[in-house]
């Protein structure tokens, strides 16, 4: 699908939002995808084609065998570290220059979002640029990583603790700033915004409802049907890298229209 086919948002929800004073923007896996980054349950190749994803993202599977999930990790992290942001990335930094308030939630854990140049992102899952102690949870800084030596990064911390990887694991709970920052957003926004996520992974897919039980307007960005598409204002189906720079667009030619300018 080009931009120029792109599905368009009504006039009533373009209003909507271009008189939003809080928009909040939840994104997900397939956001990431369009950037080349595998989603969790793809990243099983190669060597690590015997595992699944749940046997090498838990505390437990780390305590059995640190070695094994932090190479597995470091995997992952040089495709991250490759990956550039896209369209989709590029039109939230315009929208977030555009309306008076943006929340970005992002269930993501590379980075793009902030590569990209926004600025109110709030990552529910952590990042995976990023270590922590295993004992601590205090942050350890990249440069202690590259200087490190050994199977796995030891701790600065405490002599018995380990690097690890920044982000939430199987049996973990979210970082209860990250999460109450969440639901704040999804309450006081007045129009929602949920791109490239499958509305399957809780507690965020319940974000867009919530939204939506306060007053918000909703719309969902995603190729394919999810549980949210009954509940949404209006879906619009394509790529998020297309369909996002085609509401950029729309939203600057109905201000044009309108006489504000961009």
């Amino acid at each position: 699908m080009s931009n120029a086919n792109a599905q368009l948002l009504t006039h009533a929800l373009l209003q909507q939002l271009d008189e939003a004073r809080h928009v909040m923007v939840l994104s997900g896996a397939g956001m990431s995808a369009e950037s080349g980054i595998p989603t969790f349950r793809d990243a099983q190749t190669g060597i690590w084609a015997k595992f699944r994803a749940e046997d090498l993202a838990t505390p437990e599977a780390f305590a059995a065998n640190p070695g094994r999930v932090w190479h597995w990790y470091e995997d992952r992290r040089e495709t991250v570290r490759s990956a550039r942001p896209h369209g989709g990335h590029h039109a939230l930094v315009q929208l977030e220059s555009m309306v008076p308030s943006l929340s970005l939630i992002t269930q993501n854990v590379d980075g793009l979002h902030q590569l990209a140049g926004s600025k109110n992102v709030t990552e529910l899952h952590g990042n995976i640029l990023r270590s922590r102690c295993h004992v601590t949870g205090r942050a350890i800084s990249a440069q202690w990583i590259a200087d490190s030596t050994g199977d796995v990064p030891r701790s600065p911390y405490i002599g018995h603790g380990f690097a690890r990887p920044d982000v939430v694991w199987f049996g973990e709970t979210l970082p209860r700033h990250a999460l109450e920052a969440a639901m704040e957003a999804a309450v006081g926004c007045d129009f929602c915004i949920s791109a490239g996520t499958t509305s399957l992974v809780q507690p965020a897919a319940s974000l867009p409802l919530l939204a939506l039980e306060h007053g918000a307007a909703v719309i969902e960005i995603n190729p394919m049907e999810t549980p949210l598409s009954p509940h949404a204002n209006q879906c619009l189906r394509g790529p998020a890298s297309e369909v996002l720079s085609t509401l950029i667009q729309q939203l600057k030619s109905w201000r044009q229209d309108a006489g504000q300018g961009a």
